[in-house]
């Protein structure tokens, strides 16, 4: 009988493992990083082990160190949740010749499976359906394309895809050298691309009396980088035969391996309909949770169940019922090629609602470092049918509550309602053919009236001063229109926000009637139609939330550096003033004369002309009177006559 466990692992993972500990009378155990002494699985465990450093190969990959932390706390169990050691024979065995119970898979089972070559090879003699293997070295035109991949690898680690052979030695050079620094083995191997396949897998449950349960089809199709983004299930659109042939495979090759626990087959399913293995996962997976959600169990109870010995409760799993889909949220920029993101996060609050789950290894105030995987949370809904599972899923995430570095959250709410997705038109190239689409920015009109929001709430905050701030010596005038600037992140684009203080409250030039302002909460009314937002400020950072959508933006310096605006013929506001007129019949598309006075600013009880820089065209105006601007304040822009086309 297990009574303390430790959990190989960090993060999400270990936190989810710790749930189930807890509803089973286990006592937790903990290991961490020094880069995670603060990580909410360390605060979740009942005891935690410091494992010096912060690398991986320093912390989580030592199994060395895991096993006499292990000993250290007492625990009589190990669990490697997924990544890192999960799938490592050699810590498996390390952890059973230490006295420990291992939840996993035999150690043979692990070897035999550890290779992909040598899987494909068993998986053949078990009857599973492969692609055919392609000798490198032998491909003609006609194989191609190809696919590389790390024989040791997972995760789209040492994986390349070849469409032409004058590619083929540079890339089988660099998918060995990624599988060798990411795995420590170099080995690699080419199989035809299937493509638009899909990634469609079996989740499988064995004990050692012989009991094997094959819990349905998960597809996993919607990835970057070939690692997995939204999984759902069961596999939409699958016909009975083929599901029922992908159960029969599944099964077919744990009992080949004399499989115990958790695991997962892979297959590739090409748009004819045939299925092809591609690998057997010895651990649990990220995307466990649907699974769980559709059959209404614990895959990490029946993992500790197994390893006691147990046989699994009935020689059947129960029905299936529903459909449930899961989202990865992470700390990335999709637009800016995936890339990870660090920081302070803030918040991350997701919708309470029935049929969703989150599970997550960070809270409000987390750090999120550099060392490790961007991950943030999985988003799990589940309802009778995939339109309920998915629309509720879409609306949870939608309504998140998510400060701090950039996540891909607009993406997956995007893609779960792309046309394509709702309809199941699912394959691995989603996202190269749908990405630009789905990380555009965002609608001007809505993003401006977020903005807008973030101005009123700023100047809520100054009730002392009617909302108004003081810089020094000048002030803003009560009477007077004022102006707020903001970024949006991560688009850049720039939003000058301007509104009135009035005895009757605040309002707005752009004609959108504001019904309330709070520095917390703002609410607007635009054609009939009144929305609110949300705010909270962080420093120069804005967060605003809407019913549809959230917004992040950066409050522009009030006096900005002239400098920064380098546009030629640019005119800039020498000094914080108020506009008080404009030269005669000044207009976009007027004729200017060199040094011709163009703009009347008033600062400090001083008028100040602004000059037309030379001859041209005024081809923008921003100034009008009564207009407050602050320094740096872009008035207009004159192209010069030399410059101008045609001229």
């Amino acid at each position: 009988m297990i009574t303390t466990l430790l959990v190989a692992n960090r993060g999400e993972i270990a936190c989810r493992i710790f749930r189930t500990c807890r509803a089973l009378g286990i006592a937790t155990v903990a290991v961490y990083s020094d880069a995670d002494a603060g990580a909410m699985h360390v605060r979740e465990a009942d005891t935690a082990v410091r494992l010096p450093g912060a690398a991986p190969s320093d912390t989580y990959l030592r199994g060395d160190l895991v096993v006499a932390a292990a000993l250290a706390a007492g625990a009589d169990a190990v669990h490697p949740g997924y990544g890192f050691l999960s799938e490592n024979a050699g810590f498996a065995a390390a952890v059973q010749d230490a006295g420990l119970v291992w939840i996993g898979p035999p150690v043979k089972a692990i070897e035999l499976m550890a290779s992909k070559t040598r899987a494909k090879e068993l998986m053949a003699a078990a009857g599973v359906p492969l692609l055919a293997p392609v000798d490198p070295a032998t491909v003609t035109a006609d194989d191609l394309p190809l696919l590389l991949k790390a024989a040791a690898g997972g995760g789209g680690r040492g994986m390349r895809i070849v469409r032409e052979l004058v590619d083929l030695p540079g890339e089988l050079t660099a998918a060995a050298a990624e599988a060798l620094s990411a795995f420590g083995d170099g080995e690699v191997f080419a199989e035809p691309y299937v493509e638009r396949g899909r990634h469609v897998e079996v989740q499988i449950m064995a004990d050692e009396h012989d009991g094997v349960w094959a819990l349905g089809t998960r597809d996993c199709s919607l990835q970057r980088r070939h690692q997995k983004v939204i999984e759902e299930a069961p596999a939409p659109g699958l016909d009975d035969g083929l599901r029922d042939g992908l159960h029969a495979a599944a099964t077919a090759a744990a009992r080949a391996v004399g499989y115990r626990g958790a695991g997962t087959v892979e297959f590739l399913v090409a748009a004819d309909g045939r299925p092809y293995f591609l690998e057997m996962n010895t651990r649990l997976q990220v995307e466990h949770p649907v699974t769980e959600a559709v059959f209404g169990l614990d895959l990490v109870a029946l993992q500790l169940r197994v390893a006691e010995g147990e046989p699994l409760p009935a020689p059947a799993p129960p029905q299936p019922t529903g459909h449930a889909v899961e989202a990865r949220l992470y700390a990335e920029d999709p637009a800016r090629d995936w890339q990870p993101q660090t920081g302070a996060l803030l918040s991350l609050d997701v919708p309470d609602e029935p049929g969703v789950r989150l599970d997550t290894g960070y809270t409000g105030g987390d750090t999120i470092g550099v060392h490790y995987d961007p991950m943030l949370a999985k988003v799990i809904a589940h309802a009778p049918t995939r339109t309920e599972a998915v629309r509720l899923l879409a609306r949870a995430l939608e309504r998140a509550r998510i400060h701090g570095p950039v996540t891909n959250r607009d993406l997956l709410v995007r893609s779960l309602r792309h046309p394509d997705f709702v309809a199941a038109r699912l394959d691995t190239g989603f996202y190269d053919r749908h990405l630009a689409a789905l990380t555009a920015a965002a609608g001007e009109g809505d993003q401006r009236r977020a903005a807008t929001a973030a101005a009123l709430a700023e100047a809520a905050r100054h009730p002392a001063t009617g909302g108004v701030a003081r810089f020094g010596a000048w002030r803003n005038i009560p009477s007077q229109p004022q102006l707020r600037r903001y970024r949006s992140e991560p688009d850049g684009r720039e939003h000058d926000i301007t509104y009135r203080t009035t005895r009757d409250g605040l309002d707005l030039e752009q004609g959108t009637r504001v019904v309330a302002a709070r520095p917390d909460r703002v609410t607007l009314e635009t054609d009939g139609v009144t929305r609110h937002f949300t705010l909270v400020t962080d420093g120069d950072r804005v967060y605003v939330d809407t019913a549809t959508g959230s917004y992040t933006f950066t409050a522009l310096p009030r006096f900005t550096d002239p400098t920064e605006r380098t546009e030629p013929g640019s005119l800039l506001a020498p000094m914080p003033g108020t506009v008080v007129r404009l030269a005669d019949g000044l207009a976009t598309g007027a004729a200017v004369e060199a040094g011709q006075p163009l703009i009347w600013l008033e600062a400090m009880k001083m008028e100040h002309r602004i000059l037309a820089p030379a001859a041209g065209t005024l081809t923008a105006l921003h100034a009008a009177p009564g207009l407050q601007v602050e320094v740096g304040a872009l008035l207009a822009v004159v192209t010069d006559a030399q410059e101008e086309p045609n001229a």
